[in-house]
């Protein structure tokens, strides 16, 4: 059957940006709002994000972690409290300064409009991170080293007024979680940090089936505020890098700033030591593209708001309910399985349509997997079984017993081969360079993507920024385990080094 005139244009290799917008309303995942800047999350695409929210709360509460919820309007004065960290956000802050709107008649034309009245003696900011309240609710809840750690994580939604925006990647408003916490000794503090790095690693690996370099972001690069953020580091299909979650260690900064105190173990005053880190919908934009092709959407298992699909084959009426009776009671049987500590999902499509039409929306929404049911499949027992991280026409057919008792191995191999193709796909597109003139070629303009490059590296940061600004690129991360590393001269200074960095073009 041909593909539909609805299937995805143009393909990646035309026009990656292009495409991707065309995935993302194909498979109905989310669309631009009348506010700017903002979107509409749409069921399939919260679905996908709520999975991701199980998922990550589940580890989180594991490593002893507990929900909290704090307010959406900061004070100004806080943020000023915090130098260093409020210039890094200043330019995206949204600012509410009225606390209250009147109606006013315009005499010339006659039309109403809305006026803002009642001017605030100190403006709220909407919150862009939540750094600066929460400092100022831990410094209320930490007296003694008893009361420590605190391990706050918070789900919610934040607001960076972006010029740019792009459904998912970039937009004014976005969900995210966001860990905060506090620490007796640096030591500790250094500890959390690393596992939650850790933790991000290996939740977007199971439950993206997306493989991630693990290193620490540069002074240029960090967190405002921050003394060090260890960020893990996505190469999409278009070899340019997403920055898919991030971990800081605050030293006391922010401690100090928010006289966030404790009485030691010798009875002394400290201050304590803070982390913060956080994933946010971005994941979700990593994920489409990382994995879809040009018939849409591609969903590992574990993030499908339906896993298995079964269509009805009924071109003849007089077969019609005994068809869909054995699909409703495939699906019984299936929701009694589990796959990743949940009750597999699956939905039979009766609606009145044709297969084609069936068919095709559900592999532009990435279903895992799609079950067909016909007459003669219902009299040889047996199903039409198509994954959707194979081509689009291919099929086989499988007892209906012997796909009970597989469909959960099925679905891992569907995981693990994403995994492995966008791994292959990664690893082949990273290169060492160690010649400057070498480097410097390979950002050329007229090739706009060119995958990411490894170099030995001991420059400044001012030399650093030369380089990113000249080039449109930016370190993505010194990568962890640089001890290892023989010696090298740096590609820019000469000067000997074990350091290493991964250079790219982001989102």
């Amino acid at each position: 059957m041909a593909k539909p005139k609805s299937a995805i244009t143009p393909t990646r290799a035309e026009n990656f940006p292009e495409w991707y917008q065309q995935v993302v309303r194909a498979a109905d995942l989310a669309e631009n709002s009348e506010t700017r800047g903002c979107m509409v999350i749409k069921p399939w695409g919260f679905a996908i994000w709520e999975a991701i929210q199980r998922d990550l709360d589940g580890r989180l509460k594991a490593t002893g972690h507990q929900n909290a919820y704090f307010p959406l309007l900061i004070p100004l004065s806080y943020l000023e409290k915090e130098a260093e960290h409020a210039e890094g956000f200043a330019t995206e802050c949204a600012v509410v300064t009225h606390h209250r709107l009147e109606v006013e008649k315009d005499e010339a034309t006659g039309k109403t409009k809305m006026v803002p009245r009642g001017k605030l003696t100190e403006p709220y900011v909407i919150r862009p991170t939540s750094e600066t309240i929460i400092g100022a609710a831990f410094s209320r809840w930490t007296e003694s080293y008893r009361d420590l750690p605190l391990l706050i994580n918070q789900w919610a939604n934040v607001m960076r007024w972006e010029m740019r925006p792009r459904l998912f990647l970039r937009t004014a408003e976005f969900l995210w979680q966001e860990g905060h916490t506090a620490h007796e000794t640096k030591e500790e503090a250094l500890e959390e940090t690393h596992l939650i790095h850790q933790l991000y690693a290996d939740a977007i690996r199971d439950l993206l089936a997306i493989p991630v370099i693990m290193g620490e972001k540069t002074e240029t690069e960090r967190f405002p505020g921050a003394e060090s953020t260890l960020t893990v580091e996505a190469m999409v299909q278009d070899k340019k890098a997403i920055q898919a979650g991030t971990s800081h260690y605050l030293g006391q900064n922010f401690a100090k700033a928010q006289n966030i105190t404790f009485v030691d173990r010798d009875n002394k005053e400290q201050h304590v030591y803070t982390t913060s880190w956080g994933v946010s919908t971005r994941l979700v934009g990593t994920l489409i593209m990382a994995h879809s092709d040009d018939d849409g959407l591609v969903l590992p298992p574990r993030v499908a708001p339906q896993q298995i699909v079964i269509v009805p084959i009924t071109p003849k009426e007089d077969s019609r309910n005994a068809i869909i009776d054995a699909c409703q009671a495939l699906a019984v049987r299936l929701r009694e399985q589990s796959y990743g500590r949940e009750n597999l999902r699956v939905h039979v499509d009766t609606r009145d349509l044709g297969g084609g039409v069936k068919k095709w929306e559900w592999v532009k929404k990435g279903v895992p997997i799609r079950i067909e049911i016909g007459p003669r499949d219902l009299e040889e027992r047996k199903v039409c079984l198509q994954r959707r991280d194979q081509a689009a026409n291919e099929k086989s057919f499988i007892e209906k017993e012997e796909f009970l008792r597989e469909v959960v191995e099925i679905l891992d191999d569907i995981h693990q081969s994403l995994l492995e193709r966008a791994r292959t796909f990664r690893d082949e597109n990273i290169n060492e360079c160690t010649d400057i003139a070498a480097f410097e070629k390979h950002w050329d303009d007229s090739n706009e993507n060119p995958g990411w490059l490894i170099t030995p590296w001991a420059g400044s940061r001012e030399e650093e920024e030369e380089l990113s600004k000249r080039l449109k690129i930016t370190i993505r991360c010194l990568p962890n385990d640089q001890q290892d590393e023989p010696d090298a001269n740096c590609l820019l200074t000469g000067q000997a080094t074990k350091g290493r960095a991964i250079w790219g073009r982001s989102y």
